[in-house]
């Protein structure tokens, strides 16, 4: 493992929010269940504790051995351990968990789930579950995208359950397509997220004074939210683009702290491996032009903009229809500027609308980011800095600055779940 990794390792195992926490993790007869391994290894590093329930099916592609040598707990999987009137509770274990992971879920187990057939070990312990339950679907994609199939997801999710959504994929078919269970370090990540989130929620609302800590719960409610997130591609060719290394973590947890306080939200986004709540409504795009495009269109309506997103600044004037050879003269490229959507929002905007602009320096970044607040026609810029180690593209973490015409507020380090509480508390100020 690469120094890099290994700081990144521990970083994680010191910010982990799910020590301490205790995870039962369903296991059903699908053939990613290998990869609870996996799963089992990123809790245990976290700090969390892991009970395995494993369907009769799940047992036939890994052994109860191997999870009770990872997890160092007896699996449970029958009703009952022995002749002598022993039983497992299902009601014990859903009292006695923070979260239920059913990883990987197969479409018989979500059909079970969705229409409480409780014919086993693992449907009961879900259907007595209190704690939240996260559920990641792995199966064909002529299963996955099979209407029954769908119809249970979306009956899973009206009853409160997390969907963590497939991958697209090769698979065990010899076909490739999306029903490919999530990898095992970012369905870990999502539980961590959920406990980051939920941690805040409890820190914020136990406080009344600070600046960045007031109570919320349905603030926004009414309100119409514009949040750009991620990176753009500009073609070259059909098989090369220019882009930048944005996840999107940051607009995609802006939107989800504006969702939790009730606005109703249009998340813009560009090429990213992320998923966001269903209740946001969600746009794709590719390039600049397409972001620009609809953005103009969402802002007319919304009573705010955030743009979090990390727009490419030029695109290649021409597009070559073919992939462009290897040449003993090497590639010039003759590259033109993108539509400043920044710029074109602060044009349109009504005083009776916000814009909230970012602004990613590399040097001179306070004079760089006010420069920008009056160019854009901005209500307050978020600054980050790349110079920061830990922080920006790629990371869970970010440490900002806000500025406005009044002043400014510079933030702690911090998760970027957390991050998302002070700009959505810094923009609440001003709606």
């Amino acid at each position: 493992m690469k120094l890099t990794g290994i700081l990144m390792h521990l970083q994680a195992k010191n910010n982990s929010m799910l020590k301490g926490k205790k995870i039962v993790l369903g296991i059903t007869g699908s053939i990613a269940a290998y990869k609870s391994c996996l799963i089992i290894r990123g809790l245990i590093k976290r700090g969390a504790e892991v009970q395995v329930v494993i369907t009769p099916a799940g047992k036939e592609f890994i052994t109860p051995i191997t999870l009770s040598a990872l997890t160092h707990k007896p699996v449970i999987s029958e009703f009952f351990s022995q002749r002598d009137g022993t039983w497992h509770s299902h009601v014990d274990l859903g009292l006695w968990a923070d979260a239920m992971l059913i990883a990987p879920c197969t479409a018989s187990s979500l059909g079970k789930m969705a229409n409480g057939i409780a014919d086993n070990m693992l449907i009961t312990t879900y259907l007595s579950m209190k704690a939240p339950v996260f559920i990641a679907p792995a199966m064909d994609l002529d299963m996955y995208r099979h209407p029954s199939t769908q119809h249970n997801l979306d009956l899973l999710r009206s009853y409160g359950n997390h969907i963590i959504e497939p991958e697209y994929g090769f698979l065990a078919s010899g076909l490739e397509g999306k029903g490919r269970m999530e990898e095992p370090e970012v369905i870990v990540d999502t539980l961590n997220k959920f406990f980051s989130e939920q941690s805040s929620q409890k820190s914020f609302g136990n406080q009344t004074s600070s600046s960045c800590g007031e109570k919320h719960g349905g603030e926004l409610t009414g309100k119409r939210i514009l949040i750009t997130a991620g990176p753009t591609y500009e073609r070259i060719d059909p098989v090369r683009f220019i882009g930048n290394y944005s996840s999107g973590k940051m607009g995609f947890d802006l939107a989800e702290e504006c969702r939790r306080r009730g606005a109703e939200v249009t998340l813009i986004a560009g090429p990213v491996a992320l998923e966001c709540s269903p209740e946001i409504k969600r746009i794709d795009v590719e390039s600049c032009a397409e972001m620009y495009d609809a953005a103009v269109k969402a802002f007319a309506d919304s009573d705010a903009a955030i743009l979090s997103a990390a727009v490419a600044d030029f695109a290649a004037e021409s597009v070559s229809p073919t992939k462009i050879k290897r040449g003993p003269d090497g590639l010039t490229l003759k590259l033109k500027p993108t539509h400043d959507i920044a710029s074109s929002l602060g044009k349109m905007k009504k005083p009776n609308q916000k814009l909230v602009a970012f602004a990613l320096e590399t040097n001179d970044e306070e004079n760089n980011a006010k420069g920008k607040l009056e160019r854009k026609n901005a209500d307050f810029i978020v600054l980050n800095s790349t110079r920061i180690p830990g922080t920006t593209f790629g990371s869970d973490d970010n440490k900002i600055k806000i500025i406005s015409r009044n002043g400014s507020h510079e933030y702690d380090k911090k998760p970027k779940t957390e991050v998302a509480v002070d700009i959505i508390n810094e923009l609440e100020k001003i709606l």
